[in-house]
């Protein structure tokens, strides 16, 4: 049975909380160490482990059961601390594994029995409240298996003493946190090493993340939906393809791809418990290259590449050094938040991470909305009335995209401040969604705005003779063609592409018409 124990660990590499000769805290008359923290679903089958074979029980684990899995867990104490103790003694110190649903935290220590002490003194344990030298724990009426304590013996004067091999099975959903904690101050020093393994019934994702392998994939498919209808209207009108169509074109292929690379990433984590570093990386990479990608689109686009001006001449090398930077910046943030353990990033090594991207996310919006605002007074005053009137849309649908991104900032604000120890889990999910789908929708605009059509030069640039020309028709031979009564409109000029002498020899046909 051991053996095939450890072929499963070595095997396990997801969902793990790994301790690597970490210290303990000292809290009241207590030292703790935190374990990790899960949202986890119950279990939905009930295992009797002691009427089940190690092979079948292994298959089990895999098939509906919720549990936190104790991995090599091995303790440490000083030299110095071993050799107090009286080697003929069987037990000569106490560490205690507590797992508790979040709810039931304050049935822990004295939070509970409105005492400073954690661990039971002696005065506590004379009325038969706790045990001397246990951590109290009052446990729940509702579910007397809450808290649930996993107890580990020093014998004699070893040094070392390892948790036995087990796991505890999650019959109720909610948010768990572990604790390793001691009470013996002669224990001072102690060190704890290993690893516990974390499982939802339904596989290895932590229960936060699952929600997000449906949404990954059901974004897939949005993205394959709009993939196709966007290479119809390729096809379509493939000979009066713009430079823009092109960059639009590879933004769609990057959140397909991305989408799909991130669902099979998550679908291989919750199955076989590993992250391969392969897939990871290249979801990562994807994620970095879609988002730079898509808010150098914005930028140029708001500039008016392709419209008002046919390339971004001086100021390309800014534009590719901010995308270069935000790539960088970005790649960075998804590694170290993807690669690794799934214990969540420190409050100080998040935010000095989080803060780059924030700062470079500002530059790009304040330089989009600049560079829209100068699009637009140069369409203005050209007169140039049909791109005016399409990127005033452009405009709008952005500046709602961005009041959205504040609200939603604010309620990320909200829920993270409301929410510190993560007892809405369930929920937590819709936060990383909502960008996605943000991105997606705003996506879906530019397609419409600048779909592909057998007139695109109505929005693609030309000189700015050219652009009057097309825009305003000739105001003087319209009116002349207006007042004779015809038929002749700007349109049909504009498709018979005449020369001003014909417009001019045209103008006097229709006045001598009107004269006889």
């Amino acid at each position: 049975m051991m053996g095939s124990n450890r072929e499963y660990i070595c095997q396990v590499g997801g969902s793990i909380h790994e301790y690597q000769n970490e210290g303990f805290i000292r809290r009241s008359n207590s030292f703790f160490f935190h374990g990790g923290s899960e949202g986890l679903y119950a279990s939905k089958v009930n295992i009797d482990s002691d009427k089940t074979s190690s092979s079948s029980l292994e298959e089990n684990h895999l098939n509906g059961k919720s549990f936190i899995r104790f991995e090599s867990i091995t303790f440490r104490r000083t030299k110095e601390s071993a050799q107090k103790k009286n080697e003929m003694q069987q037990k000569t110190g106490l560490v205690e594994a507590i797992i508790v649903e979040v709810k039931d935290r304050e049935k822990i220590g004295g939070s509970y029995l409105h005492s400073p002490a954690i661990c039971c003194t002696p005065e506590l344990s004379k009325d038969g409240s706790c045990k001397l030298g246990e951590v109290i724990i009052h446990q729940n009426p509702d579910n007397p298996s809450s808290p649930q304590r996993l107890q580990t013996f020093f014998e004699g004067q070893d040094e070392e003493a390892t948790m036995v091999l087990q796991t505890v099975e999650i019959n109720r959903t909610g948010m768990y946190y572990l604790y390793f904690m001691f009470c013996d101050p002669e224990l001072t020093g102690m060190l704890i090493s290993g690893r516990t393994v974390w499982r939802n019934p339904e596989g290895y994702l932590p229960g936060k993340m699952s929600p997000l392998m449906t949404f990954y994939g059901l974004m897939s498919l949005a993205y394959l939906v709009l993939g196709v209808v966007w290479f119809l209207w390729f096809v379509q009108y493939w000979k009066d393809i713009i430079q823009l169509h092109y960059h639009i074109t590879a933004v769609i292929g990057l959140g397909m791809c991305e989408m799909a690379l991130w669902y099979f990433e998550y679908a291989n984590f919750n199955a076989t418990g590993s992250r391969p570093m392969g897939i990871t990386l290249w979801a990562v990479t994807f994620s970095a290259v879609k988002k730079t990608v898509s808010r150098l689109l914005l930028l140029v686009v708001s500039m008016g590449y392709g419209v008002v001006r046919p390339t971004l001449g001086g100021i390309t090398f800014k534009v590719l050094l901010l995308g270069l930077t935000y790539f960088v910046f970005s790649e960075a943030l998804l590694l170290v938040e993807n690669l690794g353990n799934i214990d969540d990033l420190t409050g100080k090594a998040r935010l000095f991470l989080v803060l780059p991207v924030s700062l470079l996310d500002a530059c790009f919006i304040v330089w989009i909305f600049s560079a829209l605002s100068q699009t637009l007074e140069k369409l203005q005053i050209r007169r140039s009335m049909a791109k005016f009137a399409l990127y005033r849309k452009f405009t709008n649908s952005l500046a709602t995209s961005v009041l959205l991104s504040i609200v939603w900032i604010g309620y990320e604000l909200y829920f993270n401040a409301a929410d510190p120890l993560s007892e809405l889990w369930q929920r937590a999910w819709i936060i990383p969604a909502f960008w996605n789908l943000l991105a997606f929708v705003l996506l879906i605009v530019i397609c419409i705005l600048w779909a592909p059509s057998n007139n695109p030069t109505r929005y693609a640039y030309s000189e700015e003779t050219g652009d009057d020309i097309e825009e305003e028709g000739i105001s003087l031979t319209a009116s002349t063609v207006i007042l004779a009564g015809e038929s002749v409109t700007k349109t049909e000029l504009k498709e018979r592409k005449v020369s001003s002498a014909d417009l001019f020899g045209l103008v006097e046909d229709l006045e001598e018409d009107k004269r006889e």
